[in-house]
């Protein structure tokens, strides 16, 4: 039994957390042998990946903004060119409706002219046809009435100065009697 504890005994002292001094100095030099390795060839490459891909997410950012920026001011473009079409249509048909109405009022005045010069010149034949009626009226009534008086009075009314007297005097008082009359009334 003695020597099942001595046994006992020297694994006690042997901790199963703790490693012994031996496996401690050489897995310390493991560890900073890896560590070297690691910081002088690895990390570099890892932070030069980092910042490349660093660079790329920031170069995208920054494209996206100026991409946004240029579609902004597209945009503003757009709707100023909008506005501006909008507002010179609007001023193209206000200048169709005055051209419009100049042209209607054009129009009517031409047709008032018009309508004035045909009336005007319908009034001018109508009497111009007038005082060529009342003269053939005159000379008609004038033979008639020579002829009529030459047949009461038995002889011929032949001498033209005579006759045109005594039918100028008949109509003039043709003319006098109904003014007389409507006078009178």
């Amino acid at each position: 039994m003695n020597t099942a504890l001595v046994v006992a005994a020297e694994e006690s002292t042997h901790s199963p957390i703790l490693p012994s001094t031996p496996d401690l100095i050489w897995g310390t030099i493991c560890f900073v042998i890896v560590l070297v390795v690691v910081l002088k060839a690895a990390l570099p490459q890892m932070n030069a990946m980092l910042a490349a891909r660093k660079d790329a997410i920031e170069g995208e950012l920054a494209r996206a903004a100026e991409t946004k920026q240029r579609a902004e001011a597209a945009l503003e473009q757009y709707t100023a060119q909008l506005s501006d079409a909008r507002r010179e249509a609007g001023e193209i048909r206000d200048a169709a409706r005055a051209d419009g109405a100049k042209i209607v009022a054009e129009a009517r005045e031409i047709g008032a002219t018009e309508a004035a010069r045909i009336s005007a010149n319908a009034h001018s034949q109508i009497e111009a046809e007038r005082l060529s009626a009342l003269s053939s009226l005159k000379t008609e009534v004038g033979t008639l009435a020579l002829d009529l008086a030459g047949g009461v009075i038995g002889e011929s009314l032949s001498d033209d100065t005579k006759a045109q007297a005594v039918v100028d005097r008949f109509l003039a008082e043709l003319e006098a009697a109904p003014a007389g009359k409507t006078q009178e009334s």
